[in-house]
């Protein structure tokens, strides 16, 4: 089950800005700012928008794979392996 998140107005966000960094700063959970009662914007910390990005890059690198093996480019997985073999044994 997902947790709820937490939400603040930007009114709240304008007269207490330090505390809602406090807040983001101490949790991974990202802030939803509303204005006039719509969600406007949502907030999150560096790391939570780093993890955010990698694992996003990530799923882009897969993607582009499945499109490369789907048109018969790419290389299998064993040909892939070998080469990470020969890449570790140089260290």
């Amino acid at each position: 089950m997902s947790r709820v998140p937490s939400i603040i107005p930007i009114s709240d966000l304008r007269q207490d800005a330090a505390s809602v960094l406090k807040q983001l700063r101490s949790s991974i959970e990202p802030i939803v700012i509303t204005q006039r009662g719509r969600a406007a914007a949502i907030m999150l910390s560096v790391e939570a928008y780093e993890k955010s990005e990698h694992d996003r890059q990530l799923l882009l690198m897969l993607a582009r794979g499945e499109k490369e093996i789907a048109v018969g480019e790419g290389y299998d997985l064993a040909s892939v392996l070998a080469d990470a073999d020969r890449v570790l044994e140089g260290e």
